[in-house]
C-alpha cells in the first residue's frame, strides 16, 4: 500500500522541523565570480541528519527524515536530490526506507558533483586547477571541502593575479587664441562722385560716365548736327536764288 502524503503537508513539515542543530555559526565573507565580497554559501551534510535506525524507526519518523533532507537540499539549491527525493516519498514505506539507505546519498554526491562543475564557468587557472582535482575523486568530503573552502581560497588567489586597471587621465583640450584679423574696409567710389577740390576727380581719375548720361548728350548732339545741316542747305538756296 502507497503512503498518501499531502504534498502541502510535507511542504509545511520540512520548513517546521529544523534540518540540522541550530549551532552559532557565521562563516565569513568570500569572493565571487566577479571577485566582489559576499556571504560565503556553506552546503549542508546530510548524513548528519540521519540520526535513527532506518531498518526500527516507525514510519512517521522514516519520512520526517525524508523531509529533512528535501528542506536542506533546495535550500542548497541543489539538482538530482530533491526530484529524487520527492519521487521516493510517493512509493511505499519500504522503498523509501530503501532509498534513504542507499539512493539518497548517491543521488547526493551526484548533485555536488555537478554543483563544482558548474563553478569552472568563467573560472581563473587557480578554480579550475582545485576544482580538476576535486572532480578526479570520487568522495563527497571532497566535494564538500571544495565548495565550502577550496573554491573561495581558489578566488582569491586569482582575484589577487588580476591586473588592477589604471585609470588614464584623458588630457582635456586647450582652446587655443587664434588671433583673427579683422577684415580691412575697401573704399570704393561711387559713380559720378567727384574727387577732391573744384570738382577734380582724385587720384587714379574719375570713372568714364555711362548709363542715361551718354543717352542724353548723344541725343543733343545728333539734334545739333541736323539744326547744322538744315542751317546749310537754307543757306545755299538762298545763295543760289541771289546769284541768279
Amino acid at each position: 500500500m502507497r503512503w498518501k502524503f499531502p504534498a502541502g503537508a510535507l511542504l509545511a513539515l520540512a520548513l517546521l522541523i529544523p534540518a540540522a542543530p541550530a549551532t552559532a555559526h557565521i562563516e565569513s565573507p568570500g569572493l565571487n565570480e566577479s571577485c566582489q565580497t559576499v556571504e560565503r554559501k556553506a552546503y549542508k551534510d546530510i548524513r548528519e541528519l540521519f540520526t535513527i535506525d532506518l531498518d526500527t524507526a516507525p514510519e512517521q519518523e522514516v519520512r520526517v527524515l525524508a523531509a529533512q533532507i528535501l528542506s536542506a537540499a533546495n535550500a542548497d539549491s541543489l539538482p538530482v536530490l530533491p526530484g529524487a527525493i520527492q519521487e521516493a516519498l510517493k512509493g511505499t514505506e519500504e522503498e523509501l526506507r530503501a532509498f534513504l539507505k542507499t539512493d539518497a546519498q548517491k543521488a547526493w554526491s551526484v548533485a555536488l558533483r555537478i554543483v563544482v562543475v558548474r563553478t569552472l564557468t568563467d573560472a581563473g587557472p587557480n578554480v579550475e586547477a582545485a576544482a580538476q582535482k576535486v572532480l578526479g575523486e570520487t568522495a563527497v568530503d571532497a566535494y564538500l571541502a571544495y565548495l565550502n573552502d577550496g573554491l573561495y581560497a581558489a578566488r582569491e588567489l586569482d582575484c589577487a593575479s588580476q591586473p588592477t586597471p589604471t585609470p588614464t587621465a584623458t588630457p582635456s583640450a586647450t582652446p587655443s587664441a587664434t588671433a583673427t584679423a579683422a577684415p580691412t574696409p575697401t573704399a570704393s567710389a561711387s559713380p559720378g562722385a567727384p574727387g577732391g577740390e573744384g570738382g577734380e576727380s582724385g587720384e587714379g581719375g574719375g570713372l568714364p560716365v555711362t548709363g542715361a548720361n551718354t543717352l542724353t548728350v548723344a541725343g543733343i548732339g545728333g539734334v545739333l548736327l541736323l539744326l547744322g545741316g538744315g542751317g546749310y542747305l537754307i543757306g545755299r538756296r538762298r545763295r543760289s536764288r541771289f546769284v541768279a
